[in-house]
């Protein structure tokens, strides 16, 4: 094959058609297999180290939550609001939040949310360390919240709401109008994905307590949100609409959607949350999985009766 090189050097300025032997091209070729082999060998090559971390082989390839804190802490002048929290969370996994008023559980979903940055600690998403100075910078990061008050306008329809400050505008050059057809369209696709029944052209102020709720998650889903944060998602509506409330949450957490849940309603959390965290003065006092606790445990851990778990 060496011969051959040289011929062909030679001769390549004379003749630019001339070519490999044929022995020679299956030689080159052979060797280019062999190297592979031979690179792939006892795990030095850069092909079983593709393999082995997608197989689990190597160390270091464990699962990275989608959501971690480290030593989070929030001061509000001499008042000090979370103290060295620390809280990771899972893919398809529902964390029960919990504590009494004042425990410190809605300023750091503010804090997680992009409200207001935190005093200590970091934050990190999928890994990677993260600094929020606004909402919008959690949202473009995967994060987003469900509140309270939901913060619908009444007066405008269902796909209205959740295109709430998304628009879906149709038009040419500087001349844009509102595509409300498509909206509609998509906020229909959504409400069929939580199989809600909420219809896209009703206003909200004539909704359920369920059905705004389902509004509200829809409007999470535009943006495929790795994280969703839910503040007292079941408070202040009926039984029934507290059963479609938390077959929601199921379903954003079959779809691979991590999501805390802040509840003050045992019965909600132990029937939807994989673990629950409980926050006490500003400090986390517990974090276990749901079947390794009880409503009675959680209570103590709460009220005080139980120290820490």
């Amino acid at each position: 094959m060496l011969i051959c090189l040289v011929t062909y050097a030679q001769n390549w300025q004379t003749n630019p058609d001339a070519t490999f032997c044929t022995f020679c091209w299956r030689t080159f070729g052979l060797a280019i297999f062999v190297g592979m082999i031979c690179s792939d060998r006892k795990g030095k090559g850069p092909c079983f180290e593709i393999k082995a971390k997608k197989s689990g082989l190597l160390g270091g390839t464990e699962q990275v939550p989608v959501l971690e804190l480290r030593q989070i802490s929030k001061n509000f002048g001499a008042i000090r609001a979370l103290t060295g929290v620390d809280l990771s969370l899972e893919a398809g996994e529902v964390l029960g939040l919990m504590g009494d008023n004042g425990a410190g559980k809605s300023t750091m979903v503010k804090i997680i949310a992009g409200n207001f940055p935190p005093s200590g600690g970091e934050i990190f998403v999928d890994g990677q360390p993260v600094h929020f100075n606004k909402p919008v910078e959690a949202r473009e990061k995967g994060i987003e919240v469900v509140y309270q008050d939901l913060a619908l306008c009444n007066n405008l329809t269902a796909s209205a709401n959740v295109f709430l400050g998304r628009e879906i505008k149709k038009g040419f050059g500087p001349f844009k109008w509102l595509d409300h057809a498509e909206m509609v369209r998509r906020s229909g696709l959504l409400f069929a994905e939580l199989k809600s029944e909420t219809r896209p052209r009703d206003l909200v102020r004539q909704m359920s307590g369920g059905q705004r709720q389902a509004v509200a998650i829809a409007r999470t889903r535009l943006s495929e949100p790795k994280v969703v944060l839910m503040d007292e998602p079941t408070a202040a509506i009926s039984v029934r609409q507290v059963a479609e409330v938390l077959d929601l949450i199921r379903r954003l957490r079959d779809s691979g959607h991590a999501v805390v849940l802040i509840s003050h309603r045992m019965p909600d959390v132990f029937s939807v949350c994989d673990r629950v965290a409980v926050m006490r003065r500003g400090t986390k006092v517990a974090d276990k999985l749901i079947k390794d606790s009880s409503p009675e445990e959680v209570t103590g851990l709460i009220t005080g009766a139980i120290n820490v778990a």
